[in-house]
């Protein structure tokens, strides 16, 4: 009988402490969860497995919500007449032309009006995609699949300019001031795509995770303070991350063709 007792307090407390273990695990799970990319749908086309994402997802609603605002705003100033108000809309597309040009303007002086059109669409979806946390989202450029592709873009326009401008000078310039350090150089190069991708994906990666613990071990306790956290995460870094990114892609095209 004493072994019988023993025996079902002994699979009680295993069982308790499965279940604790199970408990534990899930909410680990749940809390992760809140910051990884999720898989949402498989497609198969032939041998070909194509996945979709929160971040295809993001990434397309982002997307579509700067092609509309573009839509709209244009539409707008075809329409509008001189004589009548420019409205809110209006107003704040103005605000943030003016805003890109100034910075275009002061960084790239005369060569501004080549490279404008490419900063401001780089700026402006970067601090969507920066910002879209706020409204439940999972920030694109929380994957490094997002910040590669621009910064290899980055680079292609800084070697393309370069080139058209420099010619072969563009070339011979590895080999300066000595030519051994042809080596260091050329890996400088090669080290800007990733610098500039890195960057970004780790500050958005780093808010993205630190949001996603609290709103999972904490659920109970998270009850308005954590929007504290947002306004610097997700509002100040975000805005700071879009302008850095924008300010070195400046530079660098700056640094190959000149003022």
């Amino acid at each position: 009988m004493g072994n019988g007792i023993v025996g079902a307090s002994f699979h009680f407390m295993n069982t308790s402490a499965f279940a604790t273990l199970l408990e534990t695990t899930s909410d680990e799970q749940e809390s992760s969860g809140s910051f990884m990319i999720q898989l949402l749908k498989e497609f198969k086309i032939g041998n070909t497995t194509l996945h979709i994402t929160t971040t295809h997802v993001c990434l397309a609603i982002v997307t579509i919500v700067l092609m509309i605002f573009a839509l709209v705003v244009n539409h707008k100033v075809k329409t509008t007449n001189e004589d009548e108000p420019p409205g809110v809309l209006l107003n704040i597309a103005e605000i943030i032309v003016e805003a890109v040009d100034n910075m275009v303007q002061g960084i790239m002086g005369t060569n501004a009006n080549k490279f404008v059109n490419y900063i401001g669409t780089l700026f402006m979806f970067v601090l969507l995609c920066n910002i879209s946390g706020l409204f439940g989202l999972r920030p694109p450029t929380a994957d490094y699949g997002i910040t590669l592709p621009l910064g290899v873009i980055t680079f292609c326009l800084i070697q393309y300019n370069g080139m058209k401008v420099n010619k072969v000078n563009h070339f011979t310039d590895l080999f300066k001031p000595i030519w051994f350090l042809f080596p260091i150089n050329l890996i400088g190069e090669f080290a800007v795509p990733l610098s500039l991708s890195l960057r970004l994906f780790g500050n958005v990666m780093s808010g993205t995770v630190l949001m996603g613990l609290i709103y999972g071990l904490l659920r109970p306790f998270s009850v308005a303070w954590p929007s504290v956290l947002h306004i610097y995460f997700d509002i100040f870094s975000g805005c700071i991350q879009a302008y850095v990114i924008c300010m070195l892609t400046m530079v660098y095209i700056t640094d190959k063709i000149g003022d």
